[in-house]
C-alpha cells in the first residue's frame, strides 16, 4: 500500500488486511469498523469523507474543504440517498459553511446535525492553536466517515544545507508494485500460476510488463507492538531475501523506509521503541546510522536500492513526535539525514519524498514549499492516491500538473489500486518531461489484485497491464 492513503479509515483497512492474512484467508469481508453483512449495491451503507487539505494554518483564518458523499457498499455515489447526519468535530475548528443541505443547526459549539441529500461540501475553519482536529459525520446505520486536520504554525524556515542540489532525472518509465506481503503469503503455503502454469510472483509479474518492486521496510517489526510480532516480516533479513529475487528476476528496487516497527502513515508516524528517550542531536544519528546499516548490508549483496523513500507518506512528518509537520525545522533535518544516510552507501539512488495527497493540491503544495525552503535534497514526488481518500481523477491530473510546473522534481503516483488505466494514463502523461510513472499498492493480495485468492493471474495481469506496458514504452 502504507499502501494508500488521509483518514482513519484507511490506516485500519492496512491493518485488516493483515489480519485476514494472519487468518489465512478464513475472513474474506472485513470492514476497517467491524464486521457486518455488506448491504446490496445501491443501498446507502457509509459515508466518505474526502478532506481537500488535512494541514491547516492555526491563524483562525485559514480553510479547508472537505467532501461529504453517501455510498454503497461498492464506493458508488447514491445522490438521492436522504439521511439526517451528525457532524462532530474535536479540536481548535469550526464549521463555517454547509452547502447543498436542509435544516441544518447547531447543536452545540461542536456538533451539528442536517438532512443530506447524496451528500454535501463542509467549509472549515481553522482557529489558533496548534495540534490534532478530528472531523466526523455519522449517521444510523451507515459506517462513520471521519479524518483528522493537523494544525500548524510554520515558523521561519532554517537551511539544512547551504549546498545546492540538481535532483537526478528517473530515466526508466515505472511500472511498479509494492509486494511487501509476498513472503507473508509464501509462508502460509500460497503459490502462483500465469494460465494455469506454475511460477514464482516476481517472474510472472516481470513477463506482464511489471519493471520495478517496492519493499516496505520496519526497523524492528518483531516487537511485541511491531508490525509483525516475532515474526518479523518486513524485517531488514526479510527484505535481504526478496532484494535478492528482484534483481534476479531482472528488476528494479525501491525500498521504502518507515522509520518505525510499525506501519507509518499520515495518523501515525509512530518512533521505533529503540529510538525512544534520545534527545534531538542522538536521534538524528539514530536514522543516519540506522539507514547506512540497511543501504549497506543491501549493497554488499549486490542489491542497492535503484531509489529510495526516506519515510512513508510524512506529509503530516515522521518519526513523532519531533518529526511532525508542526515541527518543521526538525522534519526537515530528519529527513536530511536519511538522505545522507542513502548516499554515504549508493549516491546514484533517487531519493523521493511520498505524501499521501494525490489530489489535494494546496496541501502538496504546503508541504513541499517548506520541504523546499529548508532546502532538503531529493528527486521524486510522490503521491498515494485513493480515490475514497484523495479525490477524483481530475483532482489527481490537476495537481500532478501544477506540481510538476511548479517544482524542479519529476512527479509519480507512488501508491493506488483502483482505477488502473485512468492512474496510469495519468501517470504517464504529466507535462515538463516529469512522468516517471506508478506503483500499485500490494496486488498480489489486496482490493483489485492481478492474481486471485488461490494465486492464478487474472485479467488485470493478462490484459490490463500488458496494454499499459505496451502503450507507455514500459521496459
Amino acid at each position: 500500500m502504507l499502501k494508500l492513503t488521509q483518514t482513519m479509515l484507511f490506516r485500519q483497512l492496512k491493518n485488516t488486511l493483515l489480519i485476514i492474512f494472519l487468518m489465512l484467508f478464513a475472513v474474506t469481508a472485513v470492514n476497517a469498523q467491524g464486521r457486518r453483512k455488506p448491504k446490496p449495491p445501491g443501498v446507502p451503507s457509509e459515508i466518505q469523507i474526502t478532506p481537500y487539505k488535512t494541514t491547516m494554518i492555526a491563524d483562525g483564518k485559514d480553510k479547508a474543504l472537505i467532501n461529504v458523499k453517501i455510498i454503497d457498499s461498492q464506493g458508488d455515489s447514491i445522490a438521492n440517498a436522504k439521511v439526517l447526519v451528525t457532524f462532530h468535530i474535536k479540536g481548535d475548528a469550526k464549521i463555517l459553511t454547509v452547502n447543498d443541505v436542509a435544516d441544518f443547526k447547531t447543536l452545540t459549539d461542536s456538533t451539528w446535525q442536517a438532512n443530506l441529500t447524496g451528500g454535501c461540501h463542509v467549509i472549515l475553519q481553522a482557529g489558533t492553536t496548534r495540534g490534532i482536529v478530528k472531523f466526523e459525520v455519522k449517521a444510523d446505520s451507515l459506517y462513520t466517515g471521519s479524518t483528522e486536520i493537523h494544525t500548524v504554525q510554520p515558523g521561519i524556515a532554517h537551511v539544512v544545507t547551504k549546498d545546492k542540489y540538481v535532483p537526478k532525472k528517473v530515466t526508466d518509465k515505472v511500472l511498479g508494485a509494492d509486494i511487501s506481503f509476498l513472503p507473508q503469503l509464501e509462508s502460509r503455503g500460497m503459490k502462483f500460476s500465469d494460465n494455469g502454469v506454475p511460477g514464482d510472483a516476481l517472474e510472472i509479474m516481470k513477463a506482464h510488463g511489471f519493471n520495478y518492486i517496492r519493499l516496505r521496510i520496519f526497523n524492528e517489526p518483531a516487537n511485541p507492538k511491531g508490525y509483525s510480532p516475532k515474526q518479523g516480516f518486513c524485517d531488514l533479513a526479510h527484505t535481504m531475501a526478496i532484494a535478492k529475487r528482484i534483481k534476479a528476476a531482472g528488476m528494479k528496487f525501491l525500498l521504502d523506509f518507515h522509520y518505525s516497527d510499525y506501519w507509518a502513515d499520515p495518523q501515525q508516524q509512530n518512533k521505533p521503541a529503540a529510538w525512544v528517550g534520545e534527545d534531538f542531536t542522538a536521534l538524528k544519528k539514530s536514522l543516519y546510522d540506522y539507514t547506512v546499516n540497511v543501504m549497506q548490508q543491501l549493497k554488499d549483496q549486490g542489491t542497492a536500492p535503484d531509489m529510495v523513500q526516506v519515510g512513508n507518506e510524512i506529509n503530516h512528518g515522521m518519526v513523532w513526535p519531533d518529526g511532525e509537520i508542526n515541527n518543521l525545522d526538525s522534519l526537515a533535518q530528519l529527513i536530511y539525514e536519511g538522505v545522507k544516510g542513502v548516499h554515504a552507501v549508493s549516491p546514484s539512488t533517487i531519493i523521493m519524498l511520498h505524501i499521501a495527497l494525490g489530489g489535494q493540491n494546496p496541501e502538496a503544495k504546503f508541504f513541499l514549499d517548506n520541504i523546499t525552503k529548508r532546502n532538503v535534497p531529493f528527486d521524486v514526488i510522490g503521491l498515494s492516491y485513493y480515490p475514497k481518500w484523495h479525490g477524483t481523477p481530475s483532482d489527481l491530473k490537476n495537481n500532478m500538473a501544477d506540481l510538476a510546473k511548479r517544482y524542479k522534481q519529476q512527479v509519480m503516483v507512488a501508491e493506488y489500486s483502483q482505477l488502473k488505466r485512468e492512474v496510469n494514463d495519468i501517470a504517464f502523461n504529466v507535462p515538463n518531461g516529469k512522468a516517471v510513472g506508478s506503483f500499485i499498492w500490494e496486488p498480489l493480495s489486496s482490493w483489485e489484485g492481478i492474481f486471485d485468492r488461490t494465486g492464478k493471474s487474472n485479467d488485470f495481469m493478462n490484459v490490463v497491464y500488458p496494454e499499459i506496458a505496451k502503450k507507455y514504452g514500459v521496459k
